[in-house]
């Protein structure tokens, strides 16, 4: 005779723009499941309405980021039994500090606004027919470079993050940590021309230090110390200037 199958209570936000509200769903449980599968198993079982983002599965393009108990998480790599309390109650939301387009889905476009107003975009300082740039790969510049490297933009850090919900305008962490990279990197045609863009209002020097970011980074980045890197670079340049003046 087989077990009993046992059920989880889900709440999922439901709505878009104009508001909203939660809606409960009764999920079995199965051994390794994740957030993910439980939002799959609402949309092709309970309600196909539902909408919701995702693509990789695997944790690697941070598509399905959402709230999880109100702390973001990838969903693909978060399983049940990790944020499961002794209510057997999950709560599932979009990620917070962005607009709602339906559901879970958020609209991104703020976020990457920011990232390109930090700075974000390459401009390189040579054309493709010119030799390729020598840079050392064990260079103080390229080591500061490659630590934020691998930040695939999935927002979990904007999410995370108290000064962005206090302030729109704030650029936010994964935007500074991007303009941190670019400032260290030796192939970008104007890096004084990011330091500026993120000393400016809503840049580095709005950050409280509160270290949400870091804390619920995924892939185990460090944007607080980025952005620390820039407050002190920034600092020191508007200093330099002051006393040339």
């Amino acid at each position: 005779m087989s077990e009993k199958q046992e059920y989880l209570e889900i709440s999922v936000w439901r709505g878009d723009a104009d508001g909203g509200n939660y809606q409960t769903f009764q999920v079995p449980q199965y051994e390794s499941q994740t957030v993910l599968d439980v939002v799959s198993w609402i949309q092709q079982n309970a309600d196909p309405t539902l909408t919701y983002r995702f693509a990789c599965r695997v944790g690697m393009c941070g598509s399905c980021a959402m709230m999880v108990n109100g702390a973001p998480r990838w969903t693909c790599r978060t399983h049940v039994k990790k944020v499961l309390g002794k209510t057997r109650k999950v709560t599932i939301a979009p990620l917070r500090n962005l607009p709602v387009i339906k559901d879970l889905a958020a609209d991104m476009a703020p976020f990457f606004d920011k990232w390109v107003k930090a700075g974000g975009r390459h401009q390189p300082s040579a054309s493709r027919h010119e030799p390729i740039a020598q840079v050392k790969p064990d260079g103080k510049e390229r080591s500061a470079a490659n630590a934020g490297i691998e930040c695939i933009n999935c927002s979990v850090c904007y999410s995370a993050c108290d000064t962005v919900s206090a302030n729109p305008d704030y650029l936010g962490p994964a935007a500074l940590q991007r303009a941190w990279t670019i400032v260290n990197d030796e192939k970008h045609a104007n890096r004084e021309g990011v330091l500026e863009a993120v000393s400016q209002g809503g840049g580095c020097h709005n950050c409280h230090s509160m270290g949400s970011c870091t804390f619920h980074c995924p892939n185990g980045l460090d944007p607080m110390g980025a952005i620390a890197n820039l407050k002190r670079l920034t600092a020191r340049n508007a200093f330099k200037r002051a006393r040339d003046a």
